[in-house]
């Protein structure tokens, strides 16, 4: 096990580029599964989810090959059986739930472990399985796994409770060789959503009305392999951008979709950050002084709840109170006691954080408890008075790839130790 140490008072200038969005390849591995030929994934992420799915892909006896250097990975799905995956693998992350639309999609049956990931508070996947039972599937969990089956799958007309992008996703795997036609409304926007339908669309199959909240599925019986490029990761872009913001003079982000991005781009303009954005680049330029703003998380557009815990780092540097609140994850706040102990000034009301500022962060011993809370560090780090040693670094690099050379590249001081028998114990008992 690592641990990641950060010396603040490092300015930030040069160039990061972004890699593949881990929010769309952690469902396009597992909807490679329906094609029947091969399948070509381009500007994949090197992180640890990626390899994760690729592992389950061989598991349910596919072929998986990564071209060295530039982050393609072929899929063929040939020879691939209906598994049961109980445990393993599966309960790694989150995502591995994708499977249980793609595998449902591909045999009419599926057996997936109850998914893990980090824990957001409650996330449940009722509105999957609402959407799998009106496609004529029967669930049931047994064991604490979930059991899929269904003669056929049949086109319906599903209404989701609540916008999830992980449901929207699921649906649309196991909707796209239904017999007729699927309609799901209330369907999230998320550019992620737009990915995989794309992907989908060229291996054959027939989805219209992706990116609005009604998405329009006309079954097909069989789809085919083809070649994909996957979209940049807008958290990693805008975790860049808050951290050029926190501690950077010029930073230039390159390979982003400055349009992903508007929500964030347009509160770190209001705290005063200068902002250039081009076609696939955005030219990060700090003001001398931030000012604090408000924050609520909603569904896209709106400011997304994967930016909440590193933005929470950067109002710690800016003059005035800031009220961040999280509609999507009440719990996601693990990231404020970290933040405490480095002398941040943040008081927790109901599901909001009250942040005042400016204050001096101070280097600290602090754990990343989930992904993005380790990233809030990371910016905290940047911009303490000494050296912040992270632990829970398995988090940050399920979805940061090669974060530490990264801010190298743009001047930080960030390095990796091994860490000695005393502190893995230690950091397993906290």
């Amino acid at each position: 096990m690592q641990k990641m140490l950060v010396e603040g008072g490092h300015v930030l200038n040069g160039k990061v580029r972004i890699g593949g969005a881990k929010n769309s390849a952690v469902a396009l591995l597992p909807a490679a599964i329906l094609a029947d030929s091969e399948v070509i994934l381009e500007g994949l992420p090197g992180i640890s989810d990626v390899h994760t799915l690729a592992a389950l892909l061989e598991e349910i006896g596919g072929s998986v090959e990564l071209e060295p250097g530039n982050h393609a990975i072929h899929i063929h799905p040939e020879k691939m059986i209906s598994m049961p995956l109980p445990n393993g693998k599966v309960k790694k992350l989150r995502a591995s739930y994708y499977f249980m639309g793609a595998m449902l999609g591909k045999f009419n049956q599926a057996v997936i472990g109850l998914p893990g990931g980090c824990y957001l508070g409650p996330r449940p996947i009722d509105q999957h399985i609402k959407g799998f039972e009106a496609l004529g599937a029967e669930v049931t969990n047994e064991q604490g796994a979930i059991y899929l089956r269904a003669k056929e799958l049949r086109g319906a007309r599903i209404y989701l409770d609540v916008v999830s992008v992980g449901a929207t996703i699921n649906i649309m795997l196991a909707a796209v060789k239904a017999k007729g036609k699927t309609v799901i409304e209330n369907a999230a926007k998320e550019p992620e959503i737009i990915d995989v339908a794309t992907l989908l669309t060229s291996m054959g199959a027939n989805i219209k009305g992706v990116g609005t909240d009604v998405i329009r599925i006309e079954g097909v019986e069989s789809l085919h392999g083809c070649r994909h490029t996957i979209i940049p990761d807008r958290i990693e872009a805008g975790t860049y951008a808050i951290a050029a913001a926190a501690a950077g003079e010029e930073v230039i982000i390159d390979n982003v979709i400055p349009q992903h991005l508007e929500s964030l781009l347009a509160k770190l303009r209001e705290m005063g950050v200068t902002i250039e954005a081009g076609d696939e680049q955005l030219l990060i330029a700090p003001g001398k002084q931030l000012r604090s703003v408000d924050i609520k998380t909603l569904v896209y557009p709106g400011f997304p709840t994967d930016l909440q815990q590193p933005l929470t780092s950067l109002l710690t540097r800016a003059a005035g109170t800031g009220v961040i609140t999280d509609t999507i994850y009440s719990a996601r706040l693990k990231h404020i006691d970290e933040l405490r102990r480095m002398n941040g000034n943040i008081k927790i009301e109901g599901s909001s954080a009250i942040v005042s500022g400016p204050v001096r962060l101070q280097g600290a011993r602090v754990k990343a408890s989930d992904l993005r809370a380790g990233a809030a560090l990371v910016v905290a780090g940047l911009m303490a008075d000494g050296i912040t040693e992270i632990t829970g670094l398995d988090h940050i690099d399920r979805g940061y790839e090669d974060i530490t050379d990264k801010l190298t590249s743009l001047g930080a001081n960030v390095w990796r130790e091994e860490m000695t028998p005393q502190e893995i114990s230690q950091h397993q008992n906290s």
